[in-house]
């Protein structure tokens, strides 16, 4: 087994040269990663956040769909240990609308593990000014077939759930638990338009890109605060993150409990392409978990060995195509199953 110090060195100049093709190639503009194991870490930072400006690890990303790993999922976690919410009651107990409806029977574990049957297409601009309670109009849509299908209007429904259980917004909620793990750079937008924050799509040609604004829509038409997109982070909180999460994992003192932690790294359902869905979470064949984000964000742990890598780039700004984004998260990913665990698996 590769040496932690070796193996730090290696994967980022590893991730550094996949970044470097993708800026030289124009496929984005730049990024950042961090590379850790235990008390030490690596940062990289190739290129630019966009014509102007060069990127660093203090920048901030729009995250995305780790918006759900990072806010969503551990306010779950501790809000279970609590006592205030039961991974397997319908979420309707919480927010309040009619039993009745199509959806009320949907529980908070089935969204985790994506098998809640919602509706697959987010559409919000459907309900804006019709008067009718956003977690109502999202259960009364009819179900759709059994089994797995991975959908952003559970998450959705579980910050309005949180927000229900404390009696606060979902980005208050947030940022006491980011304080907590030591994540002073995080938090919901807006952010103000600066060189150290990234901008995100130019949605109209000749027009200005987001920048320091949610990209999804669905989170924009919530004021961006969402339980499902809306995180802004720099790759040194995302570092911060991932570390706290292996440690709690490993039963440190934290917000989040550890057996919450374990039980959502295991597998719970087939996710196909040989992944498995946790609570909240992929997990490999090899046992490393991770999740991405549209904007062109990823976080991938391995619990066994204690390492992790994040990658932070903003790939939506030269269009959605994203061209390259897979092999940087097949790059993060290999780095995490050397050959010693190849042989194990």
């Amino acid at each position: 087994m590769v040496r932690d110090g070796d193996w730090l060195t290696e994967t980022g100049a590893r991730i550094r040269g996949v970044l470097k093709v993708m800026v030289d190639a124009g496929w984005l503009p730049g990024g950042t990663a961090v590379i850790g194991t235990g008390g030490m870490w690596e940062f990289v930072a190739v290129g630019r956040t966009s014509d102007l400006y060069m990127t660093a690890p203090d920048v901030s990303y729009d995250v995305a769909s780790l918006t759900k790993v990072m806010a969503t999922w551990p306010l779950v976690g501790q809000a279970m240990a609590e006592g205030l919410l039961d991974l397997d009651a319908p979420v309707s107990e919480y927010l309040g609308v009619d039993e009745a409806l199509p959806g009320a029977g949907v529980t908070t574990r089935q969204i985790l593990t994506h098998t809640s049957r919602l509706n697959q297409v987010t559409w919000l601009e459907r309900h804006v000014g019709t008067g009718q309670h956003l977690a109502e109009a999202i259960l009364s849509d009819p179900l759709e077939e059994p089994g797995y299908q991975y959908i952003d209007q559970g998450f959705i429904l579980l910050g309005l759930v949180l927000e229900n259980l404390y009696g606060t917004g979902l980005d208050r909620l947030a940022e006491d638990l980011w304080e907590e793990m030591g994540m002073h750079s995080t938090s919901y937008g807006p952010l103000g338009r600066s060189p150290s924050v990234a901008p995100t799509e130019c949605r109209l040609v000749g027009a200005a890109p987001d920048w320091g604004v949610v990209h999804d829509e669905a989170a924009s038409l919530m004021g961006g605060v969402a339980g499902h997109a809306g995180a802004f982070t720099t790759a040194i909180d995302l570092g911060a993150f991932a570390r706290e999460m292996l440690r709690m994992h490993e039963g440190g003192r934290g917000p989040v409990p550890k057996p919450f932690v374990r039980a959502s790294w295991q597998p719970h359902v087939d996710a196909g392409h040989r992944l498995s869905r946790g609570l909240g979470w992929l997990v490999t064949p090899e046992g490393v978990v991770h999740h991405n984000g549209f904007t062109g964000t990823g976080l991938f742990m391995h619990p066994r060995s204690g390492r992790y890598v994040g990658v932070l780039t903003n790939a939506v700004h030269y269009g959605r195509d994203r061209t390259g984004l897979t092999d940087l998260r097949s790059a993060a990913r290999a780095a995490l199953v050397p050959q010693a665990y190849d042989s194990q698996s």
